[in-house]
């Protein structure tokens, strides 16, 4: 289970997996990216409207949001479901 704090207007989010000791707070590009983890979107679904809304069109953002997807499935904040959404 996941506890999430966020400010209003959501700039900056605080998770923490309840086994966890620490937070994790996400801000800027992070915080959006978990705005759009609604558990129906695929990760390709995300690609695909981060790089519309930050018009990224050289491959670098996927890299980097696969690495970010796998820091928090790694930290137990989103569990991956395989041919279903994050």
């Amino acid at each position: 289970m996941v506890a999430e704090v966020c400010t209003q207007p959501r700039e900056r989010v605080a998770l923490l997996h309840l086994d966890a000791t620490c937070p994790v707070v996400l801000e800027g590009p992070a915080a959006v990216i978990w705005d759009l983890i609604d558990g129906e979107r695929s990760e390709q679904d995300i690609f695909a409207e981060l790089e519309a809304t930050f018009e990224d069109h050289s491959g670098q953002m996927q890299a980097q949001v696969e690495d970010f997807l796998a820091s928090l499935e790694a930290q137990r904040l989103i569990e991956a479901h395989h041919g279903a959404g994050l």
